[in-house]
């Protein structure tokens, strides 16, 4: 099999993975299983929860051994560890390949960066035991290898030989760029909030706790790094600063909203190529989506499916709005052969 196959089926592959990774995050995280296995990278000293000793809890006594919360949290590790080992291959075939260029060897080492990065950053989850800006960081990052891999493989799917810029495509494009920016905040605010477990300070929409304007603490609501030694599983903030974070993730959403609707409506007025609208359309579709999940999802309650929804759909729309700003900045293909 040609090696450029080889990159464009594995990048292919790791973008499925990573996200399933991500996807699995949100529910590890979401069914308080975040510290199912209190140690890394094994749990409760072994491999496997299989192995899990009966005296574990002896060895262990700030955790309470919870087998189904254990076999959550390793899966995902175990999902996370194979995403890592496809980035190694990745970067081991960008080295040979480096003379057609299919992979540049500086964004395989940038991938292996974020892997040793988001390493760390579960170790540090577990042994900090859920401090916000960690697990913050750690779905940021996580975002970011998803968007990555999305990037390498809109780039070696096909041979596309640097097409001449359109001019039509000028604003769209710098349209689709800010909405892009626009939606990584929300989605690192969207990681805020979820790990500060601020998502039912406002039980019900449009208005929050009955109120348009609830009392609330922004003072409190986005300190980045708090003490260390508190267990953080559950919150620790006032309902207030709670409040405050989620009312801001809604302002968050209306601006992404916006910035979406603007990029992807120019872009279908503006740019005629197929996979440019094809791109808006998708863009338009998740954001409709995740619009009525997040909806659906404070009037059911917060169920888990709904909320794990939510951290899918934002992960779809990213995709999505990437894949809109490819195509509309007219980026020079891999220069692969052509087959």
């Amino acid at each position: 099999m040609p090696l450029a196959l080889w990159i464009r089926r594995l990048a292919f592959a790791g973008l499925v993975l990573c996200f399933g990774v991500v996807v699995l995050g949100a529910y590890v995280r979401l069914s308080a299983a975040g510290l199912g296995c209190p140690d890394w990278p094994g749990c409760y000293g072994a491999p496997t929860p299989l192995g899990i000793a009966p005296d574990a809890a002896a060895h262990f006594p700030q955790a309470s051994v919870d087998v189904g919360k254990a076999w959550r949290e390793m899966t995902h590790r175990y999902a996370a560890a194979t995403l890592g080992v496809l980035i190694v291959i990745l970067a081991v075939l960008a080295v040979a390949d480096r003379g057609r260029r299919m992979m540049g060897v500086r964004f395989a080492c940038a991938l292996l960066a974020l892997l040793i990065l988001q390493a760390g950053l579960g170790r540090l989850t577990v042994t900090l035991k859920l401090t916000p800006l960690i697990v913050t960081l750690h779905l940021i990052f996580g975002m970011t290898t998803l968007a990555l891999l999305a990037w390498l493989w809109l780039g070696v799917r096909k041979d596309r030989h640097g097409a001449a810029p359109d001019t039509a495509q000028r604003l769209p494009r710098r349209l689709c760029l800010a909405a892009l920016v626009i939606l990584a905040l929300q989605i690192a605010l969207g990681g805020w909030t979820s790990s500060n477990y601020a998502a039912t300070a406002c039980p019900d929409f449009p208005t929050c706790q009955g109120r348009w304007w609830p009392p609330t603490d922004f003072a409190h609501a986005f300190v980045l790094w708090r003490p260390l030694g508190v267990n953080y599983e559950g919150g620790v903030l006032a309902e207030p600063a709670r409040a405050a974070i989620q009312l801001t993730h809604r302002l968050g959403a209306c601006a992404a909203t916006l910035m979406l609707v603007l990029a992807a409506g120019l872009t279908l007025r503006r740019v005629r190529k197929r996979s440019a609208r094809r791109a808006a359309w998708a863009v338009l579709a998740f954001l409709a989506l995740q619009l009525v999940i997040a909806v659906s999802m404070v009037a059911a309650r917060f169920p888990l499916s709904l909320a794990t929804a939510h951290n899918a759909g934002a992960a779809l729309l990213l995709l999505a709005t990437l894949a809109l700003y490819d195509a509309v900045s007219a980026r020079p293909g891999s220069g692969g052969p052509r087959e």
